[in-house]
C-alpha cells in the first residue's frame, strides 16, 4: 500500500526513522527539510526494487514474470529506453512523467502492455509510472530499467542515476542539480527536483546477468551499494539472477555432466563468488519460460501443439531440437507458424522439457504442464530469495536507506551545526535496543565495503549473520535442532565478545560487539521459542 492509499511505514524501524525526520524538520534548513519530506514519502511506500543489468540480459522479461503479467515491453523501442516503475493502483493506468514535473495519463495498449510508442517527445520524458491492480505490487514496487551498456547514452544515464552511479543520482543528494558538468552521464542533469527524486527511489536491486560477468556489472553493483549505504546504515540489499540459464552449454562447465540446469547452478555459484560481497546470492533462472508460464501466455493450444511434437519419433525430435532454424523448417505436420510461436514462448529447452513431461505422463493437463514449465524456470527460487532478502527485511532495508539519505542531506547542507544535530539524533536512535537490526546492517556494510578489514572467515560469518533472515541460515546450520542452534549461538556470542575485547582493532571491535549482540539475541529468541512449547 502506498502513502497515497493511506499506507503506513513498513515496520517499527521505519516508523522510528520517520519520527526522527519529523522532529528534525523544524531544526534544519528549508532545503534539508524538503529532502526529509522526500525521505518520509519513500518510507511510507512499498520497498522499491530495481531490476537492472546489461542490455539484452532479459530484464523486462523477468519483470513480467515477477509481476505475473506481460506488461513491460521486451522488444527494443521507446519504452525500453526509459525507467518504468510498476506499482499498485486501484485502476490500471500509465502516467508519463516529464522532466518539468508534468504528467500525461495514457491507457495500456489493447494487448495489456505499455504502448511501444508513447506519442510524445521521449527527450522530455523523465520516467513512466505504471499502476496495476496486482497483489504482488502491494508489498513491492518493481522498477524496470534501461540496459547498462546501451549505445543510448541518455538511457544509460537514467539507469545509472537510479542505481546511484551518476553524480547526484542517489536520494541523499537528489536535491542537488548536479550542474557541475558530468560529461560522462549525458542527460543526467536535465531532471528537475521532482523527477529526480521520483527515479532515485531504488532501495534494493535484483541484478540480471548472463553467462559472462563484465567489469561494468561489478561497477554498477558497487555504485548501487555506495548510493544506498553509509557509515550509519547500509544493508546488503542486492541479489543477482543468472538469466537465460538454458543457453549455457553444459560442456563449458566442469562437473555439469551434460546437464544444462546443473551447469547453470555451478556457473551461478562461480558468479556469486565473483560478485561477493555485492550480492547476497546468484540464482539461475529462465526468464522466458517463467514469463510465458506465469503471465498466461502459455495456452491450451500450445499444450496441444506440444502433444503433437511428442508423438514424433526420437530421431526426428532430436534433429529438430538441435537448433531453432531446424525446428522451424523441418518437414513435419505441425505448421511452421505454430512452431515459431512455441519457440517465442519456450525456446528449445522449454519445448524439450514439455515434451519429456508429456511422454512421461500422456494424460497431463495443460494446467499441470504449465506448472511443470514454471518449476523448470527457477522462478520459485528467485521469489523465495526475494522474500528472504527483501520482503522479510523490508523494514530494515527501508530504514537503513532512509538514514543514509538523511545523513547525506545533512552533509550536503554545508552547515556544521546542522550536520552535528542530525548525527546526534541518529546516534540516539541507534542506541535503542530495537534498532539493533540497523546496527547489524551497518556492520554488514562496513565489512562488505572493505571499510573494516577482517580475516576472511570472520568476514564470511558477518555476511552470513547479517544477510539472512532465517535463523538456521544465519548460523550456517540448516537442518540443525533448536537445541544445537541455541548452543552454537551462545558459543559464538561468547567468542565474538572475547574477540571484541582481546585482539581486535578498534574498528573490528565495533563490528564484533554488534555481531556478539546479534548472536545473543538469536540465542534469546531460540530459548523463548523453546519455552513456549
Amino acid at each position: 500500500m502506498t502513502a497515497a492509499d493511506g499506507g503506513r511505514p513498513a515496520g517499527p524501524l521505519s516508523t522510528s526513522v520517520a519520527n526522527l525526520c519529523r522532529r528534525l524538520q523544524p531544526q534544519v534548513s528549508p532545503r534539508t527539510a524538503a529532502g526529509f519530506a522526500e525521505v518520509l514519502r519513500r518510507l511510507d511506500a512499498p520497498l522499491q526494487v530495481a531490476v537492472a543489468g546489461r542490455i539484452k540480459s532479459g530484464k523486462s522479461t523477468l519483470v513480467n514474470a515477477l509481476i505475473g503479467r506481460r506488461v513491460a515491453p521486451t522488444d527494443v523501442g521507446e519504452c525500453t529506453r526509459l525507467v518504468t516503475r510498476f506499482q499498485y493502483g486501484t485502476v490500471d493506468r500509465i502516467e508519463v512523467v516529464f522532466t518539468d514535473g508534468t504528467k500525461q495519463v495514457l491507457p495500456f495498449a489493447p494487448d495489456g502492455m505499455i504502448p511501444a510508442e508513447l506519442g510524445v517527445d521521449i527527450r522530455r520524458v523523465s520516467h513512466i509510472e505504471a499502476y496495476l491492480t496486482n497483489a504482488v505490487l502491494q508489498g513491492m514496487t518493481v522498477i524496470d530499467t534501461p540496459g547498462l551498456g546501451s549505445l543510448d547514452a541518455a538511457s544509460v544515464s537514467r539507469t545509472e542515476q537510479l542505481l546511484g552511479a551518476a553524480r547526484g543520482g542517489d536520494a541523499g543528494d537528489a536535491h542537488d542539480s548536479g550542474g557541475s558538468g558530468d560529461s560522462g552521464s549525458p542527460g543526467s542533469d536535465t531532471l528537475d527536483e521532482t523527477s529526480r527524486n521520483a527515479v532515485a527511489g531504488a532501495e534494493a536491486v535484483l541484478y540480471v546477468v548472463t553467462q559472462g560477468i563484465r567489469a561494468d556489472d561489478q561497477q554498477a553493483l558497487a555504485a548501487f551499494t555506495a548510493a544506498t549505504a553509509s557509515r550509519d546504515a547500509g544493508p546488503v540489499n542486492a541479489i543477482a539472477v543468472l538469466n537465460k540459464a538454458d543457453t549455457i552449454p553444459p560442456e563449458s562447465v566442469d562437473g555439469a555432466d551434460g546437464d544444462v540446469w546443473k551447469a547453470a547452478c555451478l556457473l551461478a555459484e562461480k558468479q556469486a563468488a565473483m560478485l561477493k560481497p555485492r550480492v547476497a546470492d546468484v540464482l539461475p533462472v529462465i526468464g522466458l519460460i517463467a514469463e510465458s508460464a506465469e503471465s498466461g501466455q502459455f495456452t491450451s493450444a500450445d499444450a496441444d501443439a506440444l502433444r503433437r511434437i511428442a508423438e514424433l519419433d526420437d530421431g526426428d525430435l532430436d534433429v529438430m531440437l538441435m537448433s531453432a532454424d531446424i525446428f522451424t523448417t523441418w518437414d513435419c505436420d505441425l505448421p511452421a507458424g505454430v512452431r515459431v510461436r512455441l519457440l517465442e514462448k519456450l525456446d528449445l529447452f522449454g519445448i524439450r522439457h514439455a515434451v519429456d513431461a508429456i511422454r512421461s505422463e500422456p494424460q497431463i493437463t495443460a494446467g499441470a504442464l504449465r506448472r511443470k514449465l514454471l518449476d523448470a524456470s527457477g522462478l520459485a527460487a528467485v521469489r523465495a530469495r526475494l522474500g528472504t532478502v527483501f520482503a522479510a527485511r523490508a523494514d530494515g532495508i527501508k530504514a537503513a536507506a532512509a538514514l543514509a539519505s538523511v545523513t547525506a542531506l545533512a552533509h550536503a547542507s554545508g552547515d556544521a551545526a546542522e550536520r552535528q544535530r542530525v548525527h546526534d539524533a541518529i546516534e540516539v536512535l541507534l542506541a535503542k535496543p530495537e534498532a539493533h537490526q540497523l546496527r547489524l546492517l551497518e556492520a554488514l556494510t562496513l565489512v562488505a565495503s572493505g571499510a573494516v578489514e577482517m580475516p576472511e572467515d570472520l568476514s564470511e560469518e558477518v555476511l552470513r549473520v547479517g544477510s539472512n533472515a532465517d535463523i538456521p541460515a544465519q548460523l550456517g546450520k540448516p537442518g540443525a535442532s533448536r537445541a544445537d542452534l541455541s548452543t552454537y549461538a551462545l558459543e559464538r556470542a561468547g567468542w565474538w565478545r572475547s574477540f571484541a575485547s582481546f585482539g581486535a582493532t578498534p574498528a573490528q571491535s565495533r563490528v564484533a560487539h554488534v555481531v556478539h549482540r546479534a548472536y545473543f539475541l538469536i540465542w534469546q529468541q531460540l530459548r523463548e521459542q523453546g519455552g513456549s512449547r
